[in-house]
Parts: structure tokens; C-alpha cells; sequence
């Protein structure tokens, strides 16, 4: 935990905010949710696999959502890797406001298939 509080720290307010906001939506989805590093420096948020990971980029934050593309989006809140096979991406920008309610959905749908055995899993079985 404070590996990612030191990634999210060095980072500018804005980006600190989304970062913040975006953890405890998290952990929100469920207090079982623990924190590492992975790739050196990025923040992932785990149980039983991969949640989601954070990555501030110049103008953005990027939310990588590990759910293999299974995960339904009504909102539209994905913004990129609509075909990737493993991870999608919410990008935030600066002064957009979180869809907080669409993006804890999304976390809790991820942790109910990481609980069923995986996304992977759970495609092979459709």
C-alpha cells in the first residue's frame, strides 16, 4: 500500500484526485480488494486475480479493467480495447467527472467472475 500511495503522490492534484476517487470505488466493491505493484511502478488492485490497475499518462488517467471484454457497459464508460482479449480502459481526463456508479458496477461484476474461476473461465464456458 504505500508503494501505491508513493505512485499516487508524485503525481499532479488533479491526477492524485482520480487516482483517490478511483481506489475507493474499489475497495467499495468489496473491502476484500488488496493493493500491489506490478510492471515495476503500476498500481493493480486484486481478489482472486486481477480488478483493475491505474497508469497516469500526460493528459489522463488510465483505469485498465482486467475483464476479458465480459463485463456489460451500458454506461459507455469504456474508452479503449473494446477488442483487447484481456483488459479495457477507462480513460479520465482532467475536470471529467467519474461515472462512480457505472465504474463500481464494473468492479463488482470483475470480482464476482474472478470469485466464479476467471473471466477466462468463465468465456470458455459460454
Amino acid at each position: 500500500m504505500r508503494r501505491v500511495d508513493a505512485y499516487i503522490d508524485a503525481l499532479p492534484a488533479w491526477q492524485q484526485a482520480i487516482c483517490r476517487q478511483v481506489r475507493d470505488l474499489v475497495h467499495a466493491a468489496d473491502p476484500e480488494v488488496s493493493e500491489t505493484i506490478k510492471r515495476s511502478r503500476q498500481p493493480n488492485f486484486v481478489l482472486q486475480g486481477n480488478i483493475c490497475a491505474l497508469l497516469a499518462a500526460r493528459d489522463h488517467v488510465n483505469v485498465f479493467v482486467y475483464d476479458g471484454g465480459i463485463v456489460p457497459d451500458p454506461d459507455g464508460i469504456i474508452t479503449a480495447g473494446h477488442d483487447n482479449k484481456t483488459a479495457r480502459t477507462v480513460a479520465i481526463r482532467q475536470g471529467e467527472a467519474i461515472n462512480a456508479l457505472a465504474l463500481r458496477a464494473m468492479f463488482k461484476h470483475i470480482i464476482a467472475s474472478n470469485r466464479a474461476g476467471g473471466w477466462r473461465k468463465l468465456k470458455r464456458e459460454r
